[in-house]
């Protein structure tokens, strides 16, 4: 199956959210308002670091209109929160850190007047040296982020002596590469409406990727149970990991309980730009040897990462990245460092891809580097050096098998845009790809008894002839194309070490809804949908008989955090344990009601059917009003799995995917524009066609301003790029003229893990993928994103 923007089939249907959503029609929590409620803003520090020496909100309180002003002192519990380690200050008490930190809040009438009194606030500020650098911040004499050091997280991982491999090594490439402080940008900025219940509750309607853990925190800083606190979550217009932290809630929160009315906060763009969540900037040095024959032997890295000034979950993107930079290869011997650093820059967190991004960029550049060394075709070398399928994984942990890495690697190198790039005219032949370099090379993963160097082997191409095999109208001699790829292995879940809960519940409503209710949030990435689907085909049931109950801790089970590409895998690990028993009581009671023998009767579309015949027996509503006494109720509760190691963050499930690009590169401008895209993935079935390709598409364009275009400037600590007007966001024009993708649904016999992740997988491949693409165009090497067209533009010599 391959699918594209024409796919058409019995399982393409309209997504239940979308018509709300393309026609403007659907709501999001920062669409809510309530007579009388009052605005919120949140006043932040100027400067990246300084101590606080007085805060006066005197005149602010003066103002008519004002109805609260808080500070620190207004606190009523913990003054911090975090998920992994609460070190951020509600509101910080003698020292600011980066320019997002919050230092009072107000409450007013109108949002004119909220603005006169934040600006009423009177701050004595003392400037403290800035620490904008993560490298110049682990030397001795930097000046400090926090009393403790600069470290916020160190993870080593080491196999073996990578000298001895280094000293028998045919070649070795050396290579530093640099990635970007990117920002999530999705179209709802932070916000939410707070509002006092005459129980004495708070209702938060606020975005987040988990209401559980909102909720948890919040009743830590306000000092009550969390019993005390509704947290609904859904639907939210964006998130890719931004909002997983807390952001307004704290100060919607305070300033409602304080004030005893409905409060709004909604950030601006500006101030979503300057206190928000950014993708991780990281600097990745690798060191990487392969004998004669393409074996790789030793892999030397060393991370540096800019966590801003406090944790979020900066630690786990870090194991994230050293699991991810060794990634699906075998070596000799391994040898990571890595480190997480604090700095006066903005805050880095969650990010779509979880610093996997950072890591394969790197990885697979390596991986083009050595082949180009070894004269061999960049793809066979790949095969050469793949794990195989009953591999442990990257940390040396168990895994579950299966024969994704070498389904994706050959998907790959029989499609029509890597062949087109390889000048192959068919399977196996061609200066691409070796004779034997294709299937016959095995199931195993490792490639290794089919590939041999010799015919591996291709002709070196000077930069003065890549890129010319294109089809269609010849281009202008300015522009040049090339076809590049990348290999993907990446970890689904929150991996060993970290509470990773799962579970749902099914229940027969009283109006004869199927009620499937899951602690999840729908922030854009199709969950409801998918959801739908896989209640339509696991029980029969037709769309209008179920209904979808998420993001409300007033009514839904805690099923884990939406994120980490696990909610769709843990729906349908949760619907096929929910299956026998829910199906099963609504039969019998079904029995019971229609005095019929159990083994005559099936649920399906409707209502109970006839087993045989398949009429129309007993329908919802009325088999809900037969057992209005005894409701009808499955539920269950398990963990996500992982590995059986004790190993932080290491992962059990991985999907894998291998991405082909054609980029054409403008030697007057330097620009690159994507022409075509290929992506293959191996993540077992497809439950929901659209979305898996809307999915790879969406995760597709945000690795396009990765590599190309986002990049959010900063310099002392303070950003340079304020606004989406100097920000530079691909659209969908930008995504190419081709964009395929191609899922291999195959799973072991026996698998009983089901669908794996791809929420982050379409995300992470592209940015390497474009690099070897440019390279093959122009015989440049990429090694920073995003690409500077500087680089590549060429005054003479094109013509």
């Amino acid at each position: 199956m391959l699918l594209n923007r024409t796919t058409s089939g019995s399982r393409w249907r309209t997504r239940p959210d979308g018509p709300g959503k393309v026609t403007g029609g659907l709501s999001y929590l920062t669409d809510l308002s309530l007579p009388g409620m009052l605005h919120g803003l949140v006043l932040r520090s100027p400067h990246p670091h300084a101590a606080i020496v007085s805060i006066d909100a005197s005149k602010a309180m003066a103002l008519p209109g004002v109805l609260a002003v808080l500070t620190y002192a207004d606190v009523p519990g913990l003054n911090r929160f975090g998920i992994a380690r609460p070190d951020q200050p509600v509101f910080c008490e003698d020292r600011v850190r980066y320019i997002g930190d919050a230092v009072a809040a107000v409450a007013a009438e109108t949002p004119e007047i909220a603005v006169l009194a934040l600006r009423a606030i009177e701050v004595a500020y003392e400037p403290l040296p800035v620490v904008d650098d993560p490298e110049r911040a682990l030397l001795p004499d930097s000046p400090l982020v926090h009393p403790e050091g600069n470290v916020l997280h160190r993870n080593d991982y080491r196999t073996a002596d990578v000298a001895p491999g280094f000293a028998a090594a045919a070649h070795i490439v050396e290579e530093t590469y640099v990635t970007p402080r990117q920002m999530h940008t999705y179209m709802e900025t932070e916000g939410g409406l707070f509002v006092p219940e005459a129980d004495g509750r708070l209702a938060v309607y606020s975005a987040t990727q988990h209401g559980f853990m909102d909720r948890m925190q919040l009743a830590r800083i306000l000092g009550r149970p969390e019993a005390d606190i509704r947290v609904v979550s859904s639907p939210i217009g964006g998130s890719f990991g931004g909002k997983d932290e807390l952001n307004v809630q704290p100060y919607g929160a305070l300033l409602a309980l304080a004030t005893g009315k409905p409060v709004k906060v909604h950030h601006s763009r500006w101030e979503s730009v300057r206190a928000g969540l950014k993708r991780h900037p990281m600097k990745i040095r690798m060191k990487t040897g392969v004998d004669a024959n393409g074996r790789l032997l030793a892999h030397e890295v060393e991370i540096v990462a800019d966590k801003g000034p406090y944790a979020t979950l900066g630690a786990e993107v870090l194991n994230f990245a050293v699991e991810h930079v060794i990634g699906p290869y075998r070596y000799d011997a391994v040898d990571v460092k890595s480190v997480n650093v604090y700095t006066n820059n903005g805050m880095s967190g969650e990010f779509r891809g979880f610093g996997g991004n950072q890591a394969i960029f790197a990885l697979e550049g390596q991986m083009d580097r050595l082949a180009d060394k070894l004269g061999m075709d960049p793809w066979a070398f790949r095969r050469l050096n793949l794990r195989k399928t009953d591999d442990a994984g990257p940390l040396g942990q168990p895994i579950a098998v299966t024969a994704g890495a070498s389904q994706v690697w050959e998907a790959l190198a029989e499609s029509e845009l890597w062949r087109s790039g390889t000048g192959r005219g068919s399977a196996g032949s061609g200066p691409g790809i070796g004779a034997t370099g294709g299937k016959s090379a095995g199931h195993d993963g490792s490639g290794e008894e089919g590939i041999g160097l010799a015919a591996a082997r291709v002709e070196a191409k000077t930069a003065s002839d890549r890129g010319q095999a294109t089809a269609g109208t010849p281009a202008p001699p300015w522009i040049r194309r090339g076809v590049g790829a990348s290999f993907v292995m990446h970890g689904a879940g929150l991996g060993v070490g970290i509470p990773d809960p799962a579970g749902g519940r099914l229940r027969l409503a009283a109006d004869g809804k199927i009620d499937a209710v899951f602690g999840y949030e729908e922030f854009g990435q199709g969950l409801i949908a998918s959801l739908e689907q896989m209640l339509i085909e696991q029980f029969g049931f037709a769309a209008e008989d179920v209904r979808i109950v998420i993001g409300d801790t007033d009514v839904v089970p805690d099923s884990g955090s939406s994120t980490a590409s696990r909610s769709t895998s843990m729906m349908w690990q949760s619907l096929r344990r929910l299956r026998g028993p829910f199906a099963g009581k609504l039969i019998a009671a079904a029995s019971a009601a229609l005095a019929m023998p159990a083994d005559r009767l099936r649920v399906g579309a409707g209502g109970i059917r006839d087993a045989d015949g398949g009429e129309l027996l007993l329908p919802y509503a009325a088999l809900a009003a037969a057992t209005a006494k005894a409701p009808v109720i499955a539920e269950t509760r398990f963990e996500f799995p992982r590995s059986p190691v004790d190993r932080v963050g290491a992962h059990f499930l991985y999907t894998y995917s291998a991405v082909a690009v054609a980029v054409e590169v403008n030697l007057l401008t330097g620009r690159v524009r994507v022409a075509d895209q290929y992506h293959t993935v191996a993540a077992g079935p497809v439950v929901n066609p659209q979305g898996f390709l809307g999915q790879i598409e969406g995760g597709s364009g945000m690795a396009l301003g990765f590599s190309l275009t986002e990049d959010a400037v900063m310099s002392g600590g303070h950003y340079l790029t304020e606004n989406l007007d100097t920000y530079l966001i691909p659209t969908v024009a930008e995504l190419g003229g081709t964009f395929e993708v191609e899922p291999i649904e195959t799973l072991p016999e026996g698998d009983e893990y089901g669908p794996r992740g791809i929420g982050e997988v379409g995300s992470v491949g592209l940015a390497p993928a474009i690099a070897s693409a440019v390279y093959r165009a122009v015989g440049k090497r990429v090694n920073r994103l995003p690409i500077d067209p500087a680089l590549l533009q060429e005054t003479d010599g094109w013509y």
